[in-house]
């Protein structure tokens, strides 16, 4: 998984009734665009991610990497 300032990390919901989060990526704390990421998400929640196979990370433009 590797990204850049200003992508979004997706995380879809695992359980029935779990809602999807998607958070904007404001900093890459790993070598190359590798995790892990500090995120802010919608409400303004920041927080250090590792993501798991739950996640994906999407470009400005909606492009998955």
């Amino acid at each position: 998984m590797q990204a850049t300032v200003g992508d979004r990390l997706h995380v879809h919901g695992r359980k029935v009734g779990n809602t999807d989060r998607v958070a904007e990526i404001i900093e890459v704390r790993g070598n190359q665009g590798a995790p892990p990421y500090w995120v802010r998400f919608p409400d303004g929640h920041e927080s250090l991610v590792f993501p798991g196979p739950d996640c994906v990370v999407e470009t400005p433009d909606g492009q998955v990497r």
